[in-house]
């Protein structure tokens, strides 16, 4: 039984988004081929390598799905549809930090931040999309 007024856990988030940013790991490994990893900001487009301050990002927070789905999902299911793998990115620590817990998009009405950060907006935009086709994608599978 689900109880839909259960509190905020990153429990079964964390497990898994562990084993996400492992397995990303050893990809970024493999395209760097010279034992640095090799990113794509999710938000600039920047080439990011191994020594760069840069973050694993949940395009949509952990939060913000737990609360909207944990009336119909356990944790572990919400845990994966947090860390499906469209809404899993690399982006630099500076915006991770900046952005916090608001969703990208009230960040991005901030003029000084898309200036300031260099963000890309049309490859924002195309993520932020891609992030919620997947989250749906994997609740759609999850919810049976």
């Amino acid at each position: 039984m689900i109880d839909p007024n259960r509190p905020y856990s990153r429990l079964a988030i964390n497990i898994i988004f562990t084993n996400t940013k492992a397995t990303m790991q050893k990809a970024a490994l493999i395209r760097g081929g010279d034992g640095l990893a090799q990113y794509t900001d999710v938000y600039t487009g920047m080439t990011l390598r191994g020594g760069h301050p840069y973050d694993y990002e949940h395009i949509r927070s952990s939060e913000e799905l737990f609360s909207k789905y944990k009336a119909i999902l356990s944790d572990e299911q919400i845990a994966f549809v947090v860390n499906c793998p469209e809404n899993v990115a690399v982006t630099l620590r500076a915006i991770n930090q900046s952005k916090g817990k608001k969703r990208m998009e009230d960040w991005l009405s901030n003029p000084a931040n898309i200036a300031n950060y260099g963000i890309d907006l049309k490859l924002t935009l195309t993520n932020l999309k891609r992030a919620d086709n997947g989250i749906l994608r994997m609740v759609e599978s999850l919810k049976g």
